[in-house]
Formats: C-alpha cells, sequence, structure tokens
C-alpha cells in the first residue's frame, strides 16, 4: 500500500500517462520520493478517457438544482442575535454543507467516463483499528509501505472517506474526502488529524475491500484530501488541489465540469443570499419606521439632535437632556477620607443555586 504524489509544479491539472513499465516506480510511499520517469513528450500526455461539460450538462445542473432547493427548504430557528438576519445565516450554513455533497455526486457522475473506475459511496465507514492508529502515530510512514491490516481487528471508531475510488486495471484504491475550502484548516490541528484516521484506514482497506465488496482486490491504496478551491497543492502533504483530479480518475475534463459546476452552484447561491437580504432589509426598514414614530410619541419633548446642525456633539447632549440633569452623580458619592477597607475572606468555586429560603 502505497500513497502518490506528483512532481509536477504547483496548482497545474496534470494530464501525464505513464508507461507501464514505469508503473510500479511511479508509487510513492507516505514521503518518500517521487522516482517515476514520463516516457510521452509533455505535448501528447493525455488521458485516455474524455468529458466535455456539453455531454454531462444536464445531469449536472439536475445536482445543482437538487442542492439549491435543499438549501432553500431549510427552516432557520429563530436567533435573538441575528434577528431579521437569521435567513441569511441558515443560508449560509446550508451551503457550506450542501457544496461538498453536490462535489461529491458531480465525482461520482463524471468518474462513469473512465469504464474502468469503480466509485464507492455508501456504508465506507472504515473501521479504525488500533495496530493501525499506533503504527501511523508511532512510525514514519515511509516505513509502513506494503503494511496490511485484518479491518475486523479491535478498532477505535471509525472513519467515513466521501469516496473511494477503484480503479481495476491499476489494482488501485483511492480514498478521497473532499472539502469545498481548507481554509479554514490552516491554522487548526484537525487536518493532521483528518490525515491520521485517512492513512489508518487505508491500511485496513485491502481486507475491507476484499470482505465487504464482492472480493474485490487491490495492492495499492492512496489517499488525498481534495481542495474544492484549488489553492495551491502540497502533494507531499496529501493535498490535491479539485483542478487537479483529472489525474486521480485518470479521464480528460473532469476539472473543467467540476469549474463550471461550481460557477454555476455559486450564481444560484448568489440569488438566494440576495433576494434574502432583501427581505431582510424591507422587514428592518419598517420596524426603523415604526420605532422612530414610537420615539416620537413618547419623547414629545425632546428635540432631535440635528446630525447637519453647526452646533458641536457637546452642545447637541446638553440641549437634549438638560431637563433630566439634577446634577447627582448616577453612579453615587464615595467619601475619599474612607479608609481603605479590610481584606475579607473570599470563596471561590464553582458556580451553585442559591438555597432556597
Amino acid at each position: 500500500m502505497t500513497t502518490f504524489t506528483s512532481a509536477y509544479p504547483t496548482g497545474e491539472v496534470l494530464r501525464s500517462t505513464i508507461a507501464a513499465s514505469a508503473a510500479p516506480a511511479a508509487r510513492r510511499s507516505f514521503s518518500g520520493s517521487y522516482i517515476a520517469s514520463i516516457s510521452e513528450p509533455a505535448a501528447l500526455r493525455r488521458h485516455p478517457h474524455l468529458v466535455r461539460f456539453g455531454d454531462v450538462e444536464a445531469d449536472l445542473d439536475l445536482l445543482i438544482d437538487r442542492a439549491i432547493a435543499a438549501i432553500a427548504d431549510g427552516e432557520p430557528v429563530e436567533d435573538e442575535i441575528l434577528g431579521h438576519y437569521v435567513n441569511i445565516a441558515s443560508l449560509v450554513r446550508a451551503v457550506s454543507f450542501r457544496e461538498g455533497k453536490l462535489l461529491e455526486q458531480a465525482v461520482e457522475r463524471l468518474a462513469k467516463a473512465n469504464p474502468n473506475v469503480i466509485v464507492l459511496t455508501q456504508s465506507l465507514k472504515l473501521p479504525l483499528v488500533k495496530a493501525a492508529l499506533e503504527a501511523v502515530s508511532g512510525n514514519d510512514w515511509t516505513q509502513l509501505d506494503g503494511l496490511k491490516l485484518d479491518c475486523e481487528a479491535p478498532a477505535k471508531g471509525s472513519y467515513t472517506p466521501d469516496l473511494i475510488i477503484v480503479n481495476r486495471v491499476r489494482h488501485t484504491a483511492y480514498i478521497l474526502d473532499l472539502k469545498r475550502s481548507l481554509a479554514s484548516y490552516g491554522d487548526t490541528s484537525r487536518l493532521e488529524e483528518l490525515k491520521m484516521k485517512m492513512m489508518a484506514g487505508a491500511m485496513v482497506l485491502p481486507d475491507w475491500l476484499y470482505k465487504h465488496h464482492k472480493r474485490l482486490m487491490v495492492d495499492t491504496v492512496e489517499v488525498a484530501i481534495v481542495d474544492g478551491a484549488s489553492r495551491p497543492s502540497d502533494h507531499a502533504a496529501g493535498i490535491w488541489a479539485l483542478s487537479e483530479i483529472d489525474d486521480l480518475l485518470e479521464i480528460d475534463g473532469v476539472a473543467a465540469c467540476m469549474a463550471e459546476l461550481r460557477s454555476r452552484f455559486g450564481r444560484r447561491v448568489r440569488e438566494l443570499l440576495e433576494t434574502e437580504a432583501r427581505k431582510a432589509l424591507s422587514v428592518l426598514g419598517i420596524a426603523l419606521s415604526e420605532a422612530d414614530t414610537a420615539a416620537g410619541m413618547h419623547m414629545p419633548g425632546k428635540p432631535l439632535v440635528r446630525l447637519n446642525a453647526s452646533n458641536s456633539y457637546e452642545d447637541e447632549q446638553a440641549a437634549l437632556w438638560q431637563d433630566d440633569d439634577d446634577g447627582a452623580d448616577d453612579l453615587g458619592c464615595f467619601d475619599q477620607s474612607e479608609d481603605e477597607p479590610a481584606p475579607a475572606r473570599i470563596r471561590v468555586g464553582f458556580a451553585r443555586r442559591p438555597a432556597a429560603h
């Protein structure tokens, strides 16, 4: 079992085809160096399969329609802080979830252009075998190449990848975790924790596929975290840009289709947000008008502060509150001649209910 990385420049859509004789050397261990050579000139490096957006437009538009409908059908919970803007916040939260699902469904659909590829999407709970977790956390990953563990061994929880892609010709399985954006993972340990789970799952995947998916056999497992925002990738760290997904599926045109999908989805999302924003501002305008009217009725003797007048702010405040100012200090008066209070014994502890009287 190995992971695959590439020596190509960061962020490119990769189109390489590796010669069959070089294929064994084209595999990379967890953190080893890439040692394959490419036999074809760069201009001729094409994958054997191709997909165009026009061929799948109807299917992808249907996926977008379903995602937008699910976002719009959400029932927001009233929030005292967000008030009239709660619908907008609810939409934003739903977008984050639905976009990830949309990416998964689109990859599954586009993968059909390669008859050698099987995409698994259901019941993908991989056991996190204790031995696998210990091996990944206690050893350099380069030392674990080729190690396969029993998926029914004692486990500590499980990991569910977004997709498992199996290339039956290469006998290779890919564990994919698709993220709409990795921006929120930059300063946290969550990304490293995710990688640990993925690698531990990779160590039991060959046995798991054989036992749970009709004796499906693979001799190589590769993991990749796919960034939907296509920021610069880092294959040595397992990060792939969505713009590079052609290489994972061995299909030219997948990245272009995914880019168009996200563009169309983004336009629909912004239309939803603009509609809700107009509604919120309309309600807010009515509320402000009513509040102004109520304030005028309850404070008939209070002159309004003239924002465009030449008077200073202090003059306006003095005029506004002169009838209420009786010269007393609202905070009370303190006798500076009093001695400092004597230290008192303070009890510190967890909050408790007051005793009943």
